[in-house]
């Protein structure tokens, strides 16, 4: 698989511009993923905060990840905008019957596909050598473009999880 999402990021928005990763609990099929592109799109050329419009992106990555980008530059999104946003975001679960707001279920790159892992199940997966230091981890709490740039897939080493485990070198 191609892992080079940056030439699917808008280049015309501000590097502070807010960033909302949801990741669906299980690959979305060809039919699916086409359809939330074309829901996406609908989404945002109606974003609006405060009847304004807002300058919004919408994609799905790798089958798995939804991200809504908002260029604050051009417009600041208010409540209501993120709470259309959030309802928008539900309306896709209930289509497609997948989790987006599981923040338990990590993402992590493995074998050139994406694998999904519960928190609590992390430690284990370590100790087995399902994932090392070095596995791609998504790291979906990401907040700015500048960040989906170049902190959303980092290795578990250089994320927040090497907190939270006991790596030990082999």
């Amino acid at each position: 698989m191609n892992w080079n999402y940056l030439p699917a990021i808008p280049a015309d928005f501000a590097p502070d511009s807010r960033v909302w990763i949801y990741q669906s609990s299980r690959l979305l099929s060809m039919g699916e993923a086409l359809h939330t592109e074309d829901l996406l799109n609908t989404f945002v050329e109606n974003w609006k905060s405060h009847g304004t419009p807002v300058k919004g992106f919408g994609t799905l990555l790798f089958g798995q990840f939804i991200v809504l980008i908002a260029d604050e530059n051009a417009t600041g999104v208010s409540g209501c905008s993120t709470d259309s946003s959030v309802r928008f975001v539900k309306q896709l679960e209930e289509l497609f019957k997948v989790q987006l707001f599981d923040r338990q279920l990590l993402a992590f790159q493995v074998k050139d596909k994406v694998q999904l892992l519960p928190l609590s199940q992390l430690q284990h997966a370590v100790d087995h050598g399902f994932i090392s230091a070095d596995t791609l981890y998504f790291n979906n709490l990401v907040q700015t473009k500048e960040e989906l740039e170049t902190k959303w897939m980092v290795p578990v080493k250089d994320s927040w999880l090497s907190r939270r485990i006991a790596i030990t070198e082999k």
